[in-house]
């Protein structure tokens, strides 16, 4: 059974997202995946957020892949998506598209904010079940 867009493997490049190649960071919203102006997570800011605060219906949790560590973000920007109603988790990309995954398949209205991590910290395996791996 189909419980919306799955992430199926990520590499240092981006990401295969229910067959499609996203190169670079990228958004995954409930009705579409857009590649995202952010370079790291520095460039996390309330500006590259506030697409995600926007859109209707309105998402419940907003998963957010640093790279290949878990990085701390803005405490602004977590501010203002929490007095958008918007729960975040912060995690290193990896773990964040398993995270979306999971969230997805619990019916949940999730968004992603992507980076891909860099070659150094990609690995081969491909996705099976629920957690996306790096391609």
């Amino acid at each position: 059974m189909y419980h919306g867009v799955m992430i199926t493997s990520y590499s240092s490049h981006g990401f295969n997202i229910d067959g499609n190649r996203v190169f670079g960071p990228c958004a995954v919203l409930p009705p579409a995946i857009l590649q995202w102006n952010v370079a790291s997570y520095k460039d996390i800011t309330e500006e590259s957020v506030s697409l995600f605060h926007m859109l209707e219906p309105r998402i419940e949790i907003l998963v957010l892949g640093t790279g290949a560590r878990l990085e701390r973000i803005n405490p602004s920007v977590l501010t203002l998506l929490k007095k958008k109603g918007i729960a975040v988790e912060v995690q290193d990309t990896p773990n964040a598209c398993a995270t979306f995954n999971f969230l997805t398949s619990e019916r949940r209205v999730t968004a992603a904010g992507l980076i891909p991590p860099p070659i150094s910290t990609a690995s081969s395996h491909q996705s099976s079940g629920q957690r996306a791996a790096a391609s």
